[in-house]
């Protein structure tokens, strides 16, 4: 499957409760194109992630629509959404949302096999080896460091190949110098894979590897910078 454009046309969100009104998003226009990495920027609160929940699926926007890979994705029920992110979207979260119970190749193998993905250890094998932990493939979560944990949380969504991933400020819990090596590594593997990329994030190492930079205020996209 070649890499998604990731596009939003004129997307509003807002959360209600009872006659109160929160407007998150306002009128976002953006298109991704195959292969391109962008960067989302902005001050808490600026909706930042709640656009790339939007764009996973995870959430429906109150106006507009989101629509990967030419595919409207509202009208998509949650069977066909689940279906489409397990084939073509990676996701990379701060918080590195391992399973505790299972080794840092459990926990790159086990998601391949329950999406049919062949060869599944032998891609686990390559994976870990690529991000530099295959002497730690049987350790637990609780074993590895902070930035084992992101290589390997790297490792599992690069895994079935996606054609986009989405990452949510995935340096935010690593020091300077460990951020860095996530980030290498990164960038090496969309390159290697012809991925789409979509990140969340504050670091300035960050969105400076990425072709654009997107910045969100109050909502609404203030500017957009070309790399």
């Amino acid at each position: 499957m070649p890499p998604p454009r990731v596009e939003c046309r004129a997307v509003g969100k807002v959360y209600r409760s009872g006659t109160e009104e929160l407007t998150i998003l306002r009128g976002i226009d953006l298109a991704i194109g195959a292969g391109e990495s962008v960067a989302i920027l902005g001050p808490s609160g600026s909706g930042k992630s709640t656009l790339l929940g939007l764009m996973a699926g995870f959430d429906r926007p109150t106006t507009g629509s989101v629509l990967l890979d030419g595919r409207a994705l509202e009208p998509l029920g949650e069977d066909e959404l689940a279906l489409l992110r397990r084939k073509c979207v990676g996701f990379v979260f701060q918080q590195f949302h391992l399973f505790p119970n299972l080794t840092a190749e459990e926990n790159v193998r086990v998601p391949l096999e329950l999406t049919g993905v062949s060869g599944a250890r032998e891609r686990t094998r390559e994976l870990l080896e690529r991000v530099g932990l295959a002497e730690r493939a049987r350790h637990y979560p609780a074993q590895l460091s902070g930035g084992e944990m992101q290589r390997v949380a790297l490792a599992r969504a690069f895994g079935p190949r996606p054609a986009l991933i989405l990452a949510d400020e995935p340096t935010g819990n690593l020091d300077v110098a460990t951020g860095a090596r996530v980030l290498e590594l990164l960038s090496e593997m969309r390159e290697r894979e012809g991925t789409t990329l979509v990140v969340v994030t504050h670091d300035p190492a960050v969105a400076g590897r990425c072709h654009r930079r997107v910045h969100l205020v109050a909502g609404a996209i203030e500017r957009v910078e070309s790399a």
